[in-house]
Parts: C-alpha cells; structure tokens; sequence
C-alpha cells in the first residue's frame, strides 16, 4: 500500500490509519522490561526499507551504518516505477555497492518494471519477457552477493489485474516457475498483500502448496494499525499449520502509514511489536522520495528524529528482551541485554503523560546503576535534529534486580531511551560483537549452552555462486585508528583445519584458518589476525564463498569476534 500513490489516495489512507489507531493520552502506563527473559538475539529486523536507497550513494553511508539496516527493497533492474511523479531510480543492482558497504541484503521487486503505480497490465507475453531480462541482468551481476530474493508481485489484493491477466494465483505460479527456470537459488518472496487476510491468504497458501510453488519467504504489509501485528502473525502461523505447510519466514516489507513513519512514538510501537512477532525483516514504508532512507535523512548526511530512534535500535547488543506493557493501543517499547558491557537499552514511546519503565532481572548490574533517559522529537522528515535530548541522567540503587523509572511529561509523539549500565561504569566502546548480532548470509543462527551470548552461527558454505554463498558481516565501531587484534570465537568439528576469507571496508582478502576442535556447537577455541581499521565504523567480513574470493576450505561455526 505505501508503494506510490497519488497525494490524494495516501492523504485518505492515511485519514483512516489515524480515526482506527491513534495512540491513547491517558497518563499511567507501564511498560515491563524482563532482562532475565531474552527471546532472540538481537539483528535489528524492523532496520529496513522500501526504496531506502538511490544511485550515487543516496543518503551518505555515513547515515546508514550507525543504524545497522537489516534489508531492503529495492526496484527491478532497469526500473521503470515512477514514484509520485519522480525519475525511476534506486535500481537494486546498481544500489547494491552501498547496501553491501552498510551489511543490508535486498528483495528485488519485479512489478517495478512497470512506470505506473497501480501496475498497468500490458500482456503475459510482455511480463514474461520482462521477468526474462530481469533475471538475466541479476545472473550477469556476479559481483553482487547481497540479493536475498525475488518479491514476484506487490500488493496484488490492490494491483493485480484479473481481468487482464487472469486470477492472481494461476499468475504467481506462472511467474514462479518462469523465474525458478532460470534461477532455481534465489529465495522467493510473497505474496506481498497490502493487508493481512485470512481467507485471500488461505486461497493463495493452498494453491502454491498443491503446485509447489510456495514462497521461501512468506511478506504482507502492516499500513493501517501496529495493533493488528501480533494477531496477524498468529493467524498466520495458525493457517500454515493447519495447511501442512512448514514455517515460513515472515517480512513485512513495508510498515507505517504516512501520518506514523515520521513520528517516533508511533515508529517504538511498530517495531516493538514486530520484534515481538519474530519476523525475520520489516521494511519502513515508501511514502515520498527516493535516497532518504525513507525519511530517516535530510539534505543526504544529516539524521532527522526519527533517525535517533533507529540509532538507539542500532546500538542495541546480545538479546533482545521480553517487554510488556499495560496499555493495548499506547505505551510500548523494545529491549536489549548486552551481557558483556551489562548495558541494559530500552526503546519506548507512543503515549503522553507520566508513565513507568519496570525493569526485573537487573542483579548482573549491581546494587547501583546509572540510569539515563534520551527523547527524540517527531520534528518530521526535513528538519535535522543533530542530537537527542538528555532528559535525565542518575544514580539509583536496584533492590532484589527490580528497578522503576517514572517518565514524566511524555509527548505521545517523541520516543524515548532508557540506558542502565553499572554505576561503576562500562567499557568505552563495545569490543565483543557477537556473530548471531552480524549481518547474515545465507547461514544459520543457532543456540548453544557454550557460546557466548547463547548464540552462534553455523551451516556457513559456498558453491561458488554469489546466490548461496555465505559470509557474516560484523558492522564495528572503534574509537581511533589503528591496528586491533581481532580475536574469532569458533568451533570446528570436521577433525581438519578450515578456512575463511577475511576483508573489512572492502579491501582485499586473507585467509583465517581454524584448527579442529572439540566439535559442533562447542566453544573456546580462538584464532586470532590483525586489522587495521579506520577511527568509527567497519565493516569486517568472514566468508566461506563471496565475490572476489576463492572461497574458504572445511566448516567452521562462528561465535564472536573480539577487538584489543
């Protein structure tokens, strides 16, 4: 649905988004953090966007790496889609340079072929013809390795043509079959509807099981009401199941209405609850321009408030945390625990008034802690805010590991930062970055009793094709420019020394070998290289199989990577 539209269209959409969900203004809410219930680990899902990115580096790196973008989607090769009125633009191959440099994979969205919005049907002749050149051109581009799948259509609840084309589910196993003829690696993703329904959902699930064309990739839209996530999700999981179907992972590839993706507050809720429903990746909605990160950055390089809280989202380490919150249409927020720094981060707006934040589980932190709480404004997305505002900054003293932080004069708009960290202090930059917290391709995150954090990733292959190659990405932040001794937390089961291709920031490779160890999923054994890095973020990549690499030899899991 927040794929272009006239002003008019998104004007009404968005008028009837607010009169079904606008957030509540009566004060006393709480919202409960649970540091003593992690449910995943933390991978900045919800860090997404539609359209997030143009040609030319548009926004600045600079913009999108303290953010820690998950994915994206991104138009067809050759785009033709004129978004109100604009140029084509944010081509998903020749934007893939940047989202590789920043760790973000993309969906390649094939309708997008087409200028108009909504598609106009010319004929099967002419769409196979174009799905043809489409996928030709990505099989062309072997230097591209972050492409994560093929969206076959968008919105077709709201734009498929039957009339021209035929009843929508002959027409997606039709287009599966053209693509999986030519490129049988590629997840796919789908069916992309602009609401969640049970019944049109049913219909669609049962045709693509019976003809084996089912999606690796299950994707809908959450436009109208965050409150409507959890049991979207649920329903869903619920139908799969009752269909015989094996989980799917979930994207919402576009969320919030044009009234909410500006406004902070709103943006806490939306990706508390998505978080909460699991889903693998939720991309931001495209409302407007192209090159802004969907409103995230103005003037290229400047953060606007909405930014902030995505910042604050990028920040957050190790698991994400149980949250809870006494109110149904208001108050609600997102947590991590980074048990190596003990830094406690909580992200939370959508309500006014005074308001609460429970914390339970503290004792790791200590009888005392320091406690600071950041605000963001919804200043909209053309004025730069260069800096949160610090609200509050104190020591406390935690009794039995609870702790309770009233959160006076709330503006429903504005979202909010909680940090509780040890009021002995932590380190002055985060130096263990676990592998599960990377950007991931095409590999596994897994859980062990040995790992650090509880989490680690496996099944790390190549084939010699940047479609199934895999490599972990490792978004680091150091304070100065020098070398560092990077420490590989790892496992090797095989009896025989592996290896892997080491870069960062895009320089050339080296090969880091694993002597066996004790087995899978069994962990204390490091090796250690040398990077010299530049003061602020890398990018730092361990591959078995990526472009411009040979390709790594044996298996070995990955646990962490350490900085000195």
């Amino acid at each position: 649905m927040s794929t272009p539209r006239t002003i008019a269209v998104l004007t009404t959409a968005a008028m009837l988004v607010c009169g079904l969900a606008a957030p509540a203004h009566a004060a006393g809410a709480t919202l409960t953090v649970n540091i003593a219930q992690p449910f995943r680990p933390v991978t900045h899902a919800a860090s997404g966007g539609l359209y997030g990115l143009a040609e030319n580096s548009r926004p600045a790196d600079s913009t999108l790496l303290p953010i820690k973008v998950n994915s994206l989607t991104q138009p067809a090769p050759g785009v033709g889609q004129r978004p109100n009125g604009q140029p084509p633009g944010g081509d998903s191959l020749l934007v893939s340079p940047q989202a590789t440099r920043v760790g973000a994979g993309e969906f390649i969205r094939m309708p997008d072929i087409y200028p108009d919005f909504p598609y106009r049907w010319v004929s099967w002749n002419d769409w196979l013809a174009k799905v043809n050149t489409m996928v030709n051109a990505r099989l062309s581009a072997t230097a591209v390795s972050n492409v994560i799948g093929w969206e076959l259509w968008n919105e077709p609840d709201y734009t498929w043509n039957t009339a021209a084309a035929g009843n929508f589910n002959d027409g997606w196993v039709r287009t599966f079959q053209a693509v999986r003829a030519l490129d049988t690696l590629t997840p796919i993703v789908g069916p992309s509807t602009a609401v969640y329904n049970r019944s049109w959902m049913q219909s669609f699930l049962t045709t693509a099981r019976n003809t084996g064309t089912l999606p690796d990739i299950i994707c809908w839209h959450e436009l109208s009401n965050p409150t409507r996530i959890a049991a979207d999700i649920a329903d869903y999981r619920n139908l799969e199941s009752s269909l015989g179907i094996s989980p799917r992972r979930i994207s919402i590839n576009e969320y919030a209405a044009t009234s909410e993706v500006d406004v902070p507050g709103r943006i806490a809720s939306y990706v508390a609850k998505l978080e909460r429903g699991g889903v693998e990746s939720a991309h931001r909605a495209f409302w407007y321009e192209y090159g802004t990160m969907n409103g995230l950055v103005v003037n290229n390089s400047q953060p606007t408030g909405t930014w902030w809280l995505y910042k604050w989202y990028g920040d957050m380490a190790g698991n994400m945390l149980t949250t809870s919150t006494t109110t149904t249409t208001g108050l609600d927020g997102f947590a991590s625990y980074d048990g190596t720094r003990k830094i406690v981060n909580v992200v939370f707006g959508n309500e006014a008034g005074t308001n609460t934040v429970n914390l339970t589980g503290l004792q790791a932190l200590g009888a005392s802690v320091r406690v600071t709480l950041l605000s963001t404004p919804s200043n909209g997305r053309f004025t730069a805010v260069t800096a949160p505002t610090t609200v509050s900054a104190t020591t406390r003293t935690v009794g039995n590991g609870q702790l309770s932080v009233s959160v006076p004069n709330m503006s429903a708009t504005s979202a909010y930062q909680l940090l509780v960290e040890p009021a002995s202090g932590v380190p002055a930059y985060q130096q263990r970055y676990e592998a599960e917290n990377a950007s991931v391709f095409r590999a596994a995150r897994l859980s062990a009793t040995s790992a650090s954090g509880g989490g680690y990733v496996g099944r790390i292959d190549n084939t010699g094709t940047p479609r199934t190659d895999s490599y972990v990405d490792f978004v680091v932040n150091v304070p100065t420019a020098r070398a560092y001794t990077m420490t590989v937390g790892y496992a090797n089961g095989t009896g025989a020394t592996a290896t892997q291709g080491l870069a960062y920031n895009g320089g050339a490779w080296s090969t880091v070998s694993y002597p066996p160890t004790a087995g899978w999923g069994q962990f204390g054994a490091t090796i250690s290289a040398t990077l010299t890095l530049k003061a602020g973020y890398n990018v730092i990549r361990l591959a078995k199989g990526s472009p411009y690499f040979a390709g790594g030899t044996g298996y070995a899991e990955l646990d962490y990577i350490q900085l000195t």
